[in-house]
C-alpha cells in the first residue's frame, strides 16, 4: 500500500510539473494578452493542485497537509478574480485581437454608462 501511495504521489507530482511547465512555455509562445491569460490560469492552477495533492500524499498524517489545502483553496479562489482584472485590463487597453471577441459585453457595459 506505501509504494502505491508513492507511486500515486509521483505521478500526480509530475503531471501538475508537466501542466505548469506547458502553461509557461504558452505564456511565453501565446500571441496576446487574453490567450496568455488562460495558459496562466487554467493549467497552471491545476498543476499545482496536482503537486500540491502528490505532496499531500506523501505527507499524510503531518499537520502540514492542511497547510497545503489551505495553498490549494487559496489558489482557486484568487485565480479566476485575478484572470477576470487582467483580461478586463487588457480589453481596456486595446491589447486584444480584433475579431477574437464573438459576444462584446464590455463594450455594451461601458455604452450603457456613458447614458
Amino acid at each position: 500500500m506505501d509504494t502505491a501511495l508513492t507511486w500515486l504521489s509521483a505521478v500526480t507530482m509530475l503531471l501538475g510539473t508537466l501542466l505548469s511547465v506547458t502553461a509557461a512555455i504558452a505564456i511565453v509562445r501565446f500571441p496576446d494578452t487574453l490567450s496568455r491569460m488562460h495558459a496562466a490560469t487554467k493549467p497552471q492552477v491545476t498543476g499545482l493542485i496536482l503537486v500540491l495533492f502528490g505532496a499531500a500524499i506523501q505527507l499524510r498524517g503531518h499537520p502540514n497537509v492542511w497547510m497545503l489545502v489551505l495553498v490549494g483553496l487559496f489558489t482557486l479562489v484568487t485565480a479566476p478574480a485575478i484572470a477576470h482584472l487582467v483580461g478586463r485590463t487588457a480589453y481596456r487597453e486595446q491589447r486584444h485581437r480584433d475579431g477574437l471577441l464573438a459576444v462584446n459585453e464590455v463594450r455594451d457595459e461601458e455604452l450603457d454608462d456613458e447614458d
